[in-house]
């Protein structure tokens, strides 16, 4: 005959749908929290006091960012100008020339570096562009 052990008390839980629970919530939260815009913090914007305010934001706004030392940036990734124009060239083949360039360029940024960008859209029949500026200095 055989003989049945004794379990320590508790052992016997099924820990599996506490785990499918845990990570269903896991992914619910991933999912659910709004990531904030990835902005680069070292470019200080210049001054535009009488600049219009932009009130609502088309979701296919193409963010370029300009360092002073001319470095630029696609949504927070590091891209050359070459790089950049096929990135634009793709979207304004699925967009047309219609959707907003957002350039926001430090204000120590030489504007041949911002011309280039400019120019650039220009070539490409891209001719929503819009500057990134602040209108006063927070205290």
């Amino acid at each position: 005959m055989r003989r049945m052990r004794k379990h320590a008390a508790g052992s016997d839980i099924n820990m599996t749908p506490m785990i499918d629970v845990v990570f269903q919530l896991i992914i619910f939260f991933i999912v659910t929290v709004k990531l904030e815009k990835e902005i680069n913090k070292e470019i200080e914007l210049a001054m535009a006091e009488h600049g219009p305010i932009l009130k609502t934001e088309d979701p296919r706004t193409a963010v370029i960012e300009v360092d002073r030392k001319g470095w630029i940036t696609l949504r927070g990734t590091p891209v050359t100008k070459t790089k950049l124009k096929i990135m634009m060239y793709n979207r304004a083949k699925r967009f047309g020339g219609d959707f907003p360039v957002l350039i926001r360029a430090d204000k120590r940024t030489r504007h041949v570096d911002v011309r280039g960008i400019m120019d650039m859209c220009t070539e490409l029949g891209i001719w929503k562009i819009q500057f990134a500026a602040i209108q006063e200095k927070k205290t």
